[in-house]
């Protein structure tokens, strides 16, 4: 509402005539008092009377505003002119808000007191309580009150609304509550305007029971609730998660006559849904369409959360293809929902797709849900995708330091080195800090591929960037170092560790104890185990269980007894992995019955049996060519409930490759994709080598395609078998392409490989070819053994298929 206009007086006059002639001004109509008449070159406003803040409680100020008051409400009983006078005395002039009040009460107290003009009093200071609380001065505003309750007078219901409302929206909700509080208990009239103001001041500050209580006292204070106070309430109790009384309110809202609005609705089924009680928020759903409601994006969204809440994603996709029929545009939210749905349901394929049709909509995801993208291209092992999809919204700024630390870690996981630290080197471009855990994936490529001189670089690097190095940090490059077969290096660490303040825990204990127990030191494992517990190293299960597996590597079978005797003697107990470990051991050593009893032994003690442990078994079957015994293990293992794994069925196609029975071996891959079991980099080198052994290189180099296809990278032994099959039938020109793809690859080749092309290349009278081999293998850093030099020097013959087939690589 547009403020009235000042009313100006004669500038020339003193003050209290010109107090008379406002007077007379507001009174013309009525010829009460003669109007001198004004220069009407010279006005000022009212307030100019006013303009002196420290004289705003000046007593004459305050008599002259009273006694004009006085005039004005003897003139009219509207009091128009009167309120205008007091709002300006208010605002412009800063009168202070007891002298305001206390001039009204003056002025209304005159000789005329019982006239309307005594009773319009309380009507003129409501309305200016309500002026001061509109404009935000919740100060005066209470003052004023204040003293008008002092001075026995009661606002109006809508000016003290107004109070409560500023109150609130100035000060807080607690001291609104406080204020309706005093008021109750003065016997102050209150209506449902009143409760709809404070509800939903506790509503919007968080105080939710606060205006669930205020809702319960309105009975009490004879008051109905109207749609605004039902929709507030039912939407606090919905935040409170209250689902049983909010659906009860609901139903009192329709009975009470009230239409309930789409907000109200969608609170309900929101909560409904958290509490995963679909049916019933799908009902109020269509009650809510049957009430002429129509769904939109935002209800949609939360049916969908529910569907994905309770697993039946399916569902979810199904109703977000009917609202794209019914023209209902998603949002991010939305995909979002259904993005994490999918993530969480293993429907990777469907995460992409969801992906895609966002950003054909305009939309960008979270980076939490792009993360989950990025997620679920590496699950389906399309890191191309990924990482082109990183790079592609690096503009947007959309990939974090999550992001890059997935993709990262991964590819460093996938031996591909090159990939991460080029993304590495894009991290940093785009102004993403890396953490910790970037240095150490990076340190665990490094320790992965062998290349220690280049992650001790990294590991120098990581103070000076200002990281500190963690207990994986260390782990990692003693693992990078047991690997090296460079244990000393690997436990100077554990020193290192200490000095700088890094606490040792158990999976770094037991990574060196496993180190020294797959190495060719294991006689030092008791030595060392006893260190470590002086140390204050406690020994687990799994602790044993490295050194027990070990011996059993070894051949030690005797070794291993005593470390399990030991184990029973300190009360620590076996488990399944430790019976494995012996199973595997008898099964090594051709001794197929003795693994065999041990397992029943395993049955006996009740513990279930694992793949692991009946895939020693097959597995040494297989050695021995007893495939019968084998697949009659393959039937009790499905029996009892266990899936095969890719370990399983590589078995088994070694076994068929041993005994050159190549086509049992192609149905037994056939029988494993049908089963959906993946194959893995294992598995594909083994049929590799078979059918380039058997002939049919052809075949081979089919599955190598395939393989890549699938994602499986091949290894130096894949491509080793490969060589193999094409220096057999003279293809060197092949073999030799071979090289570029392990270039490509970053696949670092053998001596073996280049002792089989430089015999192919002296083979086919091709002597520069030969040491051009020879040469280029001292350029990638790969040492001649005493094959090579035989070659060359022409003490083996490079005639006929002796040499390749005495080398067979696998």
């Amino acid at each position: 509402m547009r403020r009235p206009p000042r009313l100006v007086v004669g500038g020339a006059s003193s003050p209290s005539l010109a107090w008379r002639s406002l007077c007379t001004t507001a009174s013309a109509s009525a010829s009460a008092i003669p109007i001198p008449a004004a220069p009407p070159h010279q006005t000022d406003p009212l307030s100019a009377h006013f303009s002196n803040r420290p004289a705003a409680r000046d007593p004459a100020v305050v008599e002259n505003l009273t006694s004009t008051l006085r005039a004005l409400f003897a003139s009219s009983s509207s009091h128009t002119r009167a309120f205008t006078l007091l709002k300006s005395a208010a605002f412009d002039a800063g009168l202070a808000p007891d002298a305001l009040v206390d001039a009204v009460l003056s002025a209304a107290a005159g000789p005329h007191s019982g006239s309307p003009v005594a009773a319009a009093h309380v009507s003129l200071l409501s309305r200016l309580l309500t002026s001061l609380s509109r404009a935000g001065r919740a100060s005066a505003a209470t003052d004023a009150y204040a003293h008008m309750v002092v001075r026995g007078v009661v606002p109006d219901v809508k000016s003290r609304t107004d109070l409560l409302v500023t109150t609130a929206r100035c000060s807080s909700a607690r001291d609104a509550l406080a204020l309706f509080a005093e008021m109750r208990g003065r016997g102050y009239r209150v209506d449902a305007w009143m409760f709809d103001a404070l509800m939903r001041a506790c509503v919007k500050e968080g105080m939710l029971e606060d205006a669930v209580r205020l809702f319960d006292e309105m009975p009490g204070a004879e008051i109905e609730p109207d749609q605004r106070v039902y929709a507030l309430v039912i939407a606090a109790l919905c935040k409170l998660r209250d689902a049983d009384r909010a659906l009860l309110l609901l139903g009192a809202m329709k009975d009470a006559g009230f239409e309930t609005w789409d907000f109200t609705y969608r609170s309900v089924v929101h909560v409904l849904v958290k509490a995963g009680r679909m049916e019933e928020a799908l009902r109020v759903k269509d009650e809510m369409l049957s009430a002429g409601k129509k769904m939109d994006v935002v209800l949609a969204t939360i049916l969908m959360h529910g569907y994905c809440l309770r697993g039946e994603v399916e569902n979810a996709l199904d109703l977000f293809d009917e609202t794209l029929t019914n023209g209902i545009l998603p949002t991010n939210v939305t995909y979002g929902t259904l993005i994490r749905g999918c993530d969480q349901a293993g429907m990777t394929q469907k995460v992409y797709v969801l992906y895609r049709q966002m950003r054909g909509q305009g939309l960008l995801p979270s980076s939490h849900e792009f993360n989950l993208v990025i997620k679920s291209l590496l699950c389906d092992k399309r890191w191309e995708d990924a990482v082109s999809l990183c790079m592609e919204m690096a503009d947007y700024r959309l990939p974090d330091v999550f992001t890059y630390n997935g993709l990262i870690r991964w590819l460093c996981q996938q031996h591909k080195l090159r990939e991460a630290l080029h993304l590495f080197g894009k991290m940093k471009e785009t102004g993403v800090k890396p953490s910790v855990v970037t240095y150490n994936s990076l340190l665990m490529g490094y320790c992965e591929k062998g290349s220690m001189d280049e992650a001790v670089k990294l590991y120098s690097e990581m103070p000076v960037e200002g990281f500190v190095p963690n207990v994986f940090t260390y782990t990692f490059l003693m693992k990078g170092y047991i690997k090296k077969k460079a244990f000393d290096k690997a436990y100077a660490l554990l020193d290192e560790m200490k000095q700088n303040g890094v606490s040792c825990n158990e999976y770094t204990y037991n990574v060196l104890i496993n180190g020294i127990c797959m190495g060719d030191r294991i006689y030092e494992v008791d030595e060392m185990l006893k260190n470590f517990i002086g140390e204050g190293f406690v020994p687990s299960t799994m602790t044993y269980n490295s050194i027990i597996n070990g011996f059993v590597k070894a051949g030690m079978m005797c070794s291993a007894f005593s470390m399990y005797q030991q184990m029973r003697e300190k009360g620590i107990p076996a488990n399944i992995v430790t019976y494995t470990s012996f199973i595997d051991g008898y099964c090594r050593t051709s001794c197929c019955d003795l693994g065999l009893k041990m397992l029943n032994n395993v049955r006996r003690k009740g513990l279930q049996p694992d793949i692991a442990a009946y895939n020693s078994l097959i597995s040494g079957f297989c050695r021995e060519g007893n495939m019968s015994h084998a697949l009659q293990f393959l039937v009790i293992l499905l029996k009892d409930g266990l899936t095969p794994t890719s370990a399983v069925y590589t078995n088994f196609l070694t076994g068929y490759k041993d005994l050159k029975m190549m086509k049992e071996a192609s149905k037994f891959y056939e029988s494993m994709i049908r089963e959906g079991i993946a194959a893995d980099t294992v598995t594909y080198t083994t049929l590799i080598d078979g059918f380039s052994k058997d002939g049919n290189v052809a075949f081979a180099l089919e599955l190598y395609s395939e393989m890549m296809a699938k994602g499986n990278i091949p290894d130096d032994i894949t491509f080793t078998a490969l060589t193999h099959g094409l220096c057999r039938i003279g293809d060197i020109d092949g073999a030799k392409k071979l090289l570029d793809d392990m270039r490509r690859l970053d696949v670092r080749p053998n001596a073996l490989i280049y002792n089989m092309l430089v015999n192919g290349s002296l083979r086919d009278g091709k002597l520069q070819e030969a040491f051009q081999l020879h040469d280029e293998m001292l350029n990638r850093g790969i040492v001649p053994d005493d094959t090579t030099y035989d070659l060359l020097a022409g003490k083996k013959s490079p005639e006929g298929d002796s040499f390749v087939d005495a080398e067979s690589p696998i």
